[in-house]
Order: structure tokens, then sequence, then C-alpha cells
């Protein structure tokens, strides 16, 4: 059994995020986090709300709300969405614990013991109207780079690239829109990177497995004239600084979050008896980590938590493999949370079962470039892998098995060469199923899942149970009890991208709960299992989405 420690990046706890935060790491996640318990590995999957920063601020001050009641409030938001899209975490924490706090400071502490950390005066922009000074975030303006005039003080979301207040073309207050601003020093404290380059190049070269433009974007920061990171923050909100003349700053979230997945890992152990986290990040050389991030995330989980944890000299985990995704972009623009534009999580929830939404974003993920999403596209799709593909394979076979078996499994009949020839080729295609989940490649294992229906659809219309039984009963019932047992294996290879209609037809055919096991070995069951058993009424395993329908999601959804 292989311990497996598994985290998504942490979503921002201010509003609801879209679907393209949610392929761009939180689904992908959950997919391989399910595959690896059907196959056995001890999975620990850990997320958090990142809630720390001018976002969580800067979205209180919008609902009228102090920090703490607000970040409580979508928290529970967030957390009750992600259970509705299936998102099976063994711990979904939030960085404002106690446990991140305390965590926080003490890398602090070793990385300032370790003569990382470094105090220096920094010019930052003052507001005379708020009367003090505003961190990046709080201070928007025109990009230098793109000319984007909506760019914030610590990204431009438009070109994506990195910035500092005093950079900003035209800025003004994101608080009340003051542009008389001023430049003042404030005193801040600094982790020396660049103390830490040749280390860092030693361990992202150790590393393996991670997509060719994770890679590049790593070294491309490390071959760079790698600056050292400001660490702490003009903010009442945060985790304080235990350092004397800093009472009133609280450290960058960006330097608190990744130690969040630690600390969530933390409140996970104490919230059942006899789990202990430092299994999974202390000394743990036993564990395989996998972390999922969006691409913009790639450069603080390569280069500025690594720094934290080798600048702690202490035996932390390190990952081992970073996927990474690029955009999903929203018909033919960008998803955008700031200006609410694309489709939500919430939102799609309301309209469609989360598994159709789960299924289009997997087959179509963002692995190696951009993704647009249409819904046009999202129809089409839908309606064919999920209703015509595999709902029409199972309802088919399900209501057959009704009307000519009473409701069971037959027994009797004989395989013939089309069933062994069904049983090789499909021990072949599982192995190239489970290869590519492997390998997390999201898109080719949804395709693998796709060919396996169409395998399975293939075999039942040229078997035609319901032609072989007006002359041969017990030619009909092998193949029956063959294609239900097709239909079992089919819902168990797809249980990690579809779980909720998986689980249906798990039911129906008399499964358990608990994560299906991946088949192994010979594809024995396909042929001989459950010969007798009950097998409950199922209706459309999948509502075809009608014209109405579409134009209504297109009406709602459109660009």
């Amino acid at each position: 059994m292989t311990k497996i420690l598994i985290t998504s990046a942490l979503p921002y706890v201010n509003g609801v995020k879209h679907l393209g935060n949610l392929i761009g790491s939180l689904l992908p996640a959950d997919v391989h986090a399910r595959f690896r318990r059907q196959i056995g590995d001890d999975v620990l999957f850990i997320c958090a709300t990142d809630e720390h920063g001018t976002p969580a601020e800067l979205g209180a001050v919008r609902a009228g709300q102090d920090v703490r009641t607000f970040c409580d409030a979508q928290h529970a938001i967030q957390a009750d969405i992600y259970r509705r899209f299936g998102l099976s975490f063994d711990h979904f924490g939030r960085t404002s614990s106690p446990q991140n706090s305390a965590l926080t400071q003490h890398f602090y502490r070793r990385l300032d013991d370790a003569g990382l950390i470094e105090e220096r005066k920094l010019p930052q922009v003052w507001s005379p109207t708020d009367g003090r000074f505003l961190p990046d975030r709080y201070v928007l303006g025109t990009c230098p780079h793109c000319g984007d005039p909506s760019a914030r003080g610590d990204q431009c979301d438009q070109c994506g690239a990195l910035l500092d207040p005093p950079e900003l073309i035209d800025p003004r207050s994101a608080l009340s829109g003051d542009r008389a601003l001023e430049v003042r020093e404030s005193r801040h404290l600094f982790l020396r990177q660049s103390q830490l380059v040749s280390a860092l190049s030693a361990w992202i070269d150790s590393r393996s497995g991670w997509p060719s433009f994770v890679v590049s974007t790593a070294k491309g920061w490390l071959t760079a004239d790698l600056r050292d990171r400001c660490i702490t923050r003009d903010l009442a909100w945060g985790i304080p600084v235990p350092r004397q003349g800093f009472a009133d700053k609280v450290f960058y979230v960006w330097f608190d979050a990744p130690i969040g997945y630690i600390a969530a890992t933390q409140e996970w152990a104490v919230a059942a008896p006899g789990r202990d986290w430092r299994k999974w990040w202390w000394q743990a050389d036993d564990v395989r980590y996998v972390q999922f991030l969006g691409k913009d995330n790639i450069p603080f989980h390569t280069v500025s938590f690594p720094a934290t944890l080798i600048g702690s000299n202490e035996p932390w985990k390190s990952v081992d493999v970073i996927k990474g995704f690029h955009w999903l972009n929203y018909e033919g623009g960008k998803f955008s949370t700031s200006r609410n534009r694309g489709i939500f999580t919430d939102q799609a929830l309301e309209e469609l079962p989360a598994d159709l939404w789960r299924w289009w974003l997997v087959a179509n993920a963002p692995e190696s470039a951009d993704t647009d999403f249409n819904v046009a596209r999202f129809v089409t799709d839908v309606n064919k892998d999920l209703a015509d593909i595999f709902g029409n394979l199972v309802n088919r076979i399900v209501s057959f098995a009704h009307r000519a078996f009473d409701g069971r499994i037959p027994e009797g009949g004989a395989p013939d060469e089309a069933e062994h020839l069904l049983a090789r080729e499909l021990e072949q295609r599982i192995a190239t199923l489970r290869r590519h989940h492997e390998a997390l490649e999201f898109r080719a294992a949804a395709a693998a899942t796709r060919a396996i229906w169409d395998v399975a659809n293939a075999y039942l219309q040229h078997a035609a149970p319901w032609t072989a039984i007006k002359s041969d009963r017990l030619r009909a019932a092998i193949v029956t009890r063959t294609a239900l047992n097709l239909v079992r294996t089919c819902a168990v290879l797809a249980w990690s991208i579809v779980p909720s209609l998986s689980e249906n037809v798990l039911h129906a055919l008399g499964g358990e709960d608990a994560a299906p096991r991946w088949p192994g070995g010979p594809i024995a069951d396909l042929l001989d299992g459950g010969a007798g058993t009950a097998i409950a009424p199922i209706g459309p395993l999948v509502e075809k989405i009608s014209p109405e329908r579409a134009s209504h999601l297109a009406a709602r959804f459109g660009p």
C-alpha cells in the first residue's frame, strides 16, 4: 500500500469560485484521490480556504461584516458547494486556524535563526483619505505591461504580470478611490530566497513527473535574478509577526497560505483519535506527495514555499509531483471572479447535476494549453457522452433484464468467443486507463473511459440479447449477464470522474457505498459474476439536455 498525500491550491475565501478554479486544481485532485483509493492506496486529501490577505478584508468591507464573521460564512458556503460537487476531501480546513498561526510563526523563527530573514525599509503606498498604508491588493491602476486599467498592486489578471503597487500607472485606493496617494517608507521582513537558489535548483532537479511548463516556469524564476520575497504586510487581519516593532503588521498571505496544507493536516489529526499528522509531513520518506495547481500558483509552490521548507533545516515533506494546469477560458475570454464573468460553481449546481460538469471539465482539462468553455459545445458533449453512450448502455440492458429475466442477473449459458474476446480487450483497455490515471493525464483518462463505454455498447449491440432470447434463452442469459457485469465495470472505472452516476448504477446492481475497488487481474467476473442477484429498477440514468434547456443555459451563461 502506497501513502499518497494530495493537496490542491487553496481557494480564496472571498466569494464562490468559478468553473475555471474548479478544474484548475480542486477537481483533478479529487479525481486522483478517488482513483488512488480505488487501487488500495492510503490517501490523505487535504485542502482549506485561504482566509488572509486583502481579498478577505475587502470582501468583508463589501459585505458590511467584520472579517472573522465574513470568513466563517464564506468558508461554510464553499465547503457546502464542494461537498455537492463530490469533492472527497479528508479534511477541508482554514488558514485562519490556530494551527496555521502557530506553524507559520514557527517557520518564521526557524528562518530567522538561519539568517534568512532580513528587515528592510520599503516604499509603500499611503492613502491620506484612508489614513493608512495600502497593501498591494488595495491599490488599483493601469498595468505598465499590457495597459489593462483594472490591474491590482500585486498582479495583473489580464497579462499575469506580477507587480508592486508603485509600478501601477494612475494608481487609486480600492477602499475609497483616493488618487492622491503618497509613497512613504514602511519596515518589512524579507525571506532571502536569493540565498537558496542552489538548494532550490537541486531540489527541482531531483523531482520527476512534472509537466514541462511547470518545470520551465520554476527554472525561469531561478535562472533569472531571484528576488528576495517580502513576507509581511500592513494589515490588521492575518497572522501576527512575532518580532519587536511589527505589532501593526501581519504575515503576507502567500507566506502563510502554503503552510496551511500542513496546518490543515494538523486540524484533521485532532478531529479524531489515532491520527498522526507527522506520518504525512515529518520525516515522511514513505509518502508520495502530489500537488495540483493553476499556472498562476506555480512560482509560489516551486520557489517560495520550498524555500520556506528547505530554509527551516527541518525534515519536512516536500512535494514530489506538481500537476499544473493552464486556464479554462470562457466563451473566448477569461473567467473572472472580480468581474463576475463566467459560470460559478453555485450557479452550475442550480442548473444541472454535478457529474455533468465534472465530466466535461475533466474531459477538456486545460493540461497542455488553455481550453475554452462554450455552452453549445458543453451541451453537445454531455448529451453524447453521458446520455447517448453511458446512459443508453445502462438503460438498455437494465430494462431488458427486468423484462426478460425478472430483474435478476440471469444464470446459465456458456461464454463463446465473443465474450472471451471482449474480456481480453477490456483487460488491455483497463490497463491503459490505469496508466493514464497514474500519469495524471486527465483528458486521456476520460477518453479511455469513454472508449470502454463504446466497447460495451458495441458488444451489446452485436450480441443483441433481445434477439437471441427469441430462439436461445441460454445465449440471451450469458449475453445479459456479461453486459450487466460490463456495465458494473464501466461504472467502477468512471467512479473517480462521475461518482454520483456511477454509484446510481452500482447501487442498482447491489453495490456497496464504499469506494468501488479497481478491477484487478483477469476479468473473470465479467462472465460469471453476480448470477441470481436482483437488480433495482433504474430510470433514465442521464436526462439529455433539451434544446429548450440549452437555450436557457446559453441565455444565462452566454458571453
